[in-house]
């Protein structure tokens, strides 16, 4: 198969090392070969941060070179923005509706209507208030995991290997909650007949 290249992009405290570690790992119980660049830019909570993962039958480099990632995880919307040079013409963006803002910087200066921008630019946008649905879900910290499981439908990878995986993942006592954001987030996209031609979009012209 071509090897297929993932960005996740979002600020320090949001959860990607472990977002990036399940993926790898679905990937890998899959039966690919997996590389997973380090986290880049400054992880402490609030800064810039962005992992690269990319799996196939043979991976060389861990480094998605750019214009060649095919979906971007954006779990806030000025990182989507910050690496977009990542993402070909056509690419997929899962993108949390959220707003950090960066230090030092003021309301008015955020990009506004990012969404509306991507789909300009010719990208398809699957957006998703994720801490929403994790705080009906019963905890904000559970959000990665509604991402994950909308992600999920993008890929064809078997939903027992991602369940397998996230209760590995997790702390024991969130096990229950992660797998249900999982799910959630899954039938987000199996429930919105828009989202889902989106996905059915991509994949198609994916293959």
């Amino acid at each position: 198969m071509l090897t297929t290249n993932i960005i996740i992009s979002g600020t320090g405290g949001q959860g990607i090392i472990l977002a990036s570690r399940i993926i790898t790992h679905v990937a890998f119980q899959s039966g690919y070969d997996v590389k997973e660049s380090e986290i880049h830019g400054m992880a402490q909570r609030g800064g810039s941060v962005v992992s690269h993962i990319r799996f196939g039958d043979k991976v060389f480099s861990p480094q998605i070179p750019a214009g060649e990632a095919q979906i971007m995880v954006a779990l806030e919307e000025l990182e989507a923005l910050r690496y977009l040079r990542f993402l070909k013409k056509g690419g997929l963006i899962i993108l949390n509706k959220k707003k950090i803002l960066p230090a030092m910087t003021e309301e008015k200066d955020y990009p506004q209507n990012v969404e509306n921008l991507l789909e300009q630019k010719g990208f398809i946008v699957i957006p998703v208030e994720a801490e929403k649905m994790a705080k009906q879900i019963g905890n904000i910290k559970i959000e990665n995991s509604v991402i994950l499981g909308i992600l999920s439908t993008a890929l064809s990878f078997k939903e027992e290997i991602w369940h397998d995986v996230i209760s590995k993942a997790v702390p024991p006592k969130t096990i229950e909650l992660n797998i249900k954001a999982f799910n959630e987030g899954r039938r987000l996209i199996e429930e919105d007949a828009i989202l889902e031609q989106r996905i059915r979009n991509f994949t198609e012209a994916k293959t």
